[in-house]
C-alpha cells in the first residue's frame, strides 16, 4: 500500500482524515470484505490514487471493524465515498460508480490547473521572482477568472507596487470562504497604507492649537497607521469618535475596524480599543 493509501479507524479518523485534509484532499472509502461492489470500487480508487501520486489521500475504512465511525457519519450503505478538503466534507457518492463518474467526483476535490498555477506563482513571489509570479497569476486568471488564490496573489503584487485601487478591486471579487479572511486582512492593510504621506509634526502642531480640528486629527491617525504606529493611530481615531462619531461618514470608526482586522482578534491592542470603541458607541 502506497503512502497515499491508508487505513483509517475510529481512533485516528480526526488526525488521518480531518486534519490531513487541511493540506491535501482526502477521499474516504467505507467498505467491507463481504461487499461485492466494494471489491470493484476499491481497486479503482487505489489505482486513481496511484495515478495522482499524492494529489489526494485515499483513506479506507472497514465498517465491520469501525462501527462507531460508521454510526457517527450515518453510513447506511456501502461502498460509500466521502471527500474532504480544508477539514470539511465537500463531496460524496454511494455505490460502485464507473471510472468516468469517479473522476468527476475527484475533480471537485483536486486543485484545478488554475489553482496549481496560482500555487506555483505564490512560491515564485516568495522567492523574489516577482515578474514570473505576476505572469503565472495572470495565466491562472485567464484559465479561471474566479481563481481565489490567483486573485489574492495578484492583489498582493499590485499592493506592493502601490496600485491600491486595482488591488482592492481584485480582493472584492473573492467570495466568502477560506481565502476571504486573508483578503480582508490585506484590504485593511491597503486602506491603512493609503493614508500615509502626511506631515506628522505639522498635524500635531495644528492639534496643539486646536484639539477640535477633526480633519487634522483624522489625517494624523492615517499617517500614524501607515507608519505602523497602530496604538497611537487608534487613540487619535477614538478621540474623533468621542467628539463626533459621524464625522466624515464614520471614517474614524471604519479606520479603527481596519486596524483591528490588520492586527487580528488576539491582539491586546485590538481587544483594548475594541472595548473602548464599544463604550463610546453604546454609552
Amino acid at each position: 500500500m502506497h503512502e497515499w493509501v491508508i487505513d483509517a479507524t475510529d481512533r485516528d479518523f480526526e488526525s488521518a482524515v480531518i486534519d490531513r485534509s487541511q493540506h491535501t484532499p482526502v477521499v474516504v472509502d467505507f467498505w467491507a470484505p463481504w461487499c461485492g461492489p466494494c471489491r470493484t470500487l476499491g481497486p479503482l480508487l487505489e489505482r486513481l490514487a496511484e495515478e495522482h501520486h499524492g494529489g489526494f489521500i485515499l483513506a479506507k475504512v472497514n465498517v465491520d471493524e469501525n462501527p462507531g465511525l460508521s454510526q457517527a457519519l450515518n453510513i447506511q450503505s456501502i461502498p460509500m465515498v466521502l471527500g474532504f478538503c480544508d477539514g470539511k466534507l465537500v463531496a460524496e457518492f454511494v455505490g460502485a460508480l464507473p471510472e468516468a463518474a469517479v473522476r468527476q467526483f475527484l475533480a471537485k476535490l483536486l486543485p484545478s490547473e488554475a489553482d496549481q498555477l496560482a500555487t506555483a506563482a505564490a512560491q515564485l513571489r516568495e522567492a523574489g521572482k516577482h515578474a514570473e509570479a505576476e505572469a503565472a497569476f495572470q495565466r491562472a486568471l485567464q484559465l479561471d477568472v474566479r481563481c481565489e488564490a490567483a486573485l489574492f496573489g495578484m492583489a498582493g503584487i499590485l499592493a506592493d507596487r502601490n496600485e491600491y485601487d486595482e488591488a482592492l478591486k481584485l480582493l472584492d471579487r473573492i467570495p466568502p470562504g477560506a481565502v476571504r479572511q486573508d483578503a480582508d486582512r490585506l484590504a485593511a492593510e491597503i486602506r491603512v497604507r493609503q493614508g500615509g504621506g502626511g506631515d506628522e509634526a505639522g498635524l500635531r502642531a495644528k492639534l496643539a492649537t486646536n484639539p477640535a480640528d477633526l480633519e487634522s486629527r483624522l489625517l494624523l491617525g492615517q499617517v500614524l497607521a501607515a507608519a505602523s504606529q497602530y496604538e497611537d493611530a487608534l487613540g487619535e481615531y477614538l478621540e474623533i469618535v468621542r467628539r463626533d462619531r459621524s464625522f466624515r461618514d464614520g471614517a474614524a470608526r471604519k479606520a479603527m475596524l481596519d486596524i483591528f482586522d490588520l492586527l487580528g482578534g488576539d491582539s491586546p491592542i485590538t481587544n483594548h480599543y475594541r472595548s473602548e470603541l464599544a463604550k463610546v458607541l453604546f454609552s
